[in-house]
């Protein structure tokens, strides 16, 4: 079982944030911090393996509380279920790949936010721009079609 103070970063952020520290809280953070960019499900099933039981409800609800606070940042690419990651508070964004879905990041040429401005946005003052590349990853380029079957979307940091 893990105990929340085998994970000493977790626990400080989860402090720094004002919640409680519990075992869930800590080894969502901890998947997320090893492995970027995957989706809830795949989260419950690695949070399990480091726990035991926990209900899928429960770590949605962990990270809906841990991305409502800002230590996760929550992406839904198009036609992707949403995937989450712990690179907050900088200005970065994403490439994903039409063939298997792999997800990594890219830091943002521009460097402060938002790094696009809209020509138009009345009535708003624009904060954030969210840019998402789409191509083939080197993996699909080199296999082919091969990752394409896979039915977990590949993740990749």
């Amino acid at each position: 079982m893990l105990e929340p103070t085998e994970r000493p970063d977790a626990v400080a952020l989860l402090r720094k944030a004002g919640l409680r520290v519990t075992a869930p809280r800590v080894a969502v953070l901890s998947v997320l911090g090893q492995q970027p960019h995957v989706n809830a499900e795949f989260v419950a099933r690695a949070v399990r393996d480091n726990i035991g039981a926990i209900s899928t409800q429960a770590v949605y609800d962990v990270l809906r509380v841990l991305t409502e606070v800002g230590l996760v940042r929550r992406i839904q690419p198009a036609g992707s279920t949403a995937r989450f990651e712990t690179r907050v508070g900088d200005n970065h964004h994403h490439v994903v790949c039409r063939s298997c879905g792999a997800v990594d990041d890219v830091d943002c040429a521009a460097g402060e936010v938002p790094c696009l401005t809209a020509a138009d946005a009345p009535g708003f003052i624009v904060d954030e721009a969210e840019v998402t590349f789409w191509g083939t990853c080197h993996q699909c380029q080199t296999t082919g079609s091969e990752a394409a079957s896979s039915s977990e979307p590949a993740a990749t940091t």
